[in-house]
């Protein structure tokens, strides 16, 4: 059977896996905090049909003789650069200007994301929009035990009578309550996860993160601490897509599946002629 069937066929599968990873690139050019992913191609083993020879004493040497056999998927490489900042004016929205990545839980898991449109749930937990919790410190104790963010963690302790008329989130991540007494009051310290190579980060839905054997652990700590970036309030990381470059690979992706089916169709028609050279 010819070589030159099979490397057609590989080339429609990988042309394939990068139009759909354009799609989904194109699907979420409005998603808070989504970040674009490229496909990278490599080629598969090559068949040797005649092997290297070094020169001797009366003939030069000869380069191996090698027949490709087709494409395949490399990697899928994640695009972790900075989206455009949107203001929304929203307390509770926040994007992260520089590395870093919010901390949601739910149970023992925690997962990772850009995607800052967080809002408060009826038992004052700062949530994101599945659900999941967003984890942060106590006041006063910054790299210590990650818990829930939640606006009366400090109702118990409040003098009597005096409550909490307004709050901020600061560019450190520290959620500040005003009070009747006119006294600031921290309540609770965002959390921010960094991570030695983002890329290996495994996509788990829902504009979030799961760390993986290659993402190396997340390095824990808050706002404008080491390589964290701070954070700015009332405003969302917008997706990082850009659409420009994901049309021009819808093109190359086309044109790749088309030339991949001109071979497998040219082929097709030797295989045609060899079964009809004798008539």
């Amino acid at each position: 059977m010819l070589r030159s069937l099979f490397s057609g066929i590989s080339g429609l599968r990988a042309n394939q896996t990068m139009l759909d990873v354009t799609g989904n690139n194109i699907a979420n050019a409005n998603t808070v905090g989504f970040k674009a992913s490229t496909t990278v191609f490599q080629d598969t083993l090559s068949q040797v049909m005649r092997g290297a020879a070094g020169a001797n004493a009366t003939e030069g040497g000869t380069n191996p003789l090698q027949v490709g056999l087709g494409v395949q998927v490399a990697a899928t490489r994640g695009n972790f650069t900075q989206g455009s900042a949107q203001v929304t004016g929203s307390s509770t929205d926040l994007m992260l200007q520089g590395d870093g990545m919010f901390v949601l839980g739910s149970g023992a898991e925690r997962v990772y994301t850009r995607a800052g449109a967080f809002n408060w749930d009826e038992s004052g937990n700062l949530v994101a929009p599945s659900g999941k919790k967003v984890q942060g410190y106590a006041p006063g104790d910054p790299g210590g035990a990650l818990v829930d963010i939640n606006i009366d963690a400090i109702a118990g302790t409040l003098p009597a009578g005096v409550e909490m008329t307004s709050y901020s989130i600061g560019s450190d991540g520290v959620l500040r309550g005003t009070f009747t007494d006119d006294v600031q009051r921290d309540i609770a310290i965002v959390a921010v996860a960094d991570f030695t190579n983002p890329a290996g980060l495994e996509k788990v839905g829902e504009t979030a993160f799961r760390a993986s054997a290659n993402s190396g652990n997340p390095e824990l700590g808050v706002a404008g601490e080491g390589a964290r970036g701070s954070l700015l309030g009332g405003a969302l990381e917008m997706s990082n897509v850009d659409l420009a470059a994901e049309f021009t690979n819808l093109i190359l992706a086309q044109r790749g599946f088309q030339a991949s089916s001109r071979v497998i169709t040219t082929s097709d028609q030797v295989l045609e002629e060899l079964v009809n050279i004798k008539r």
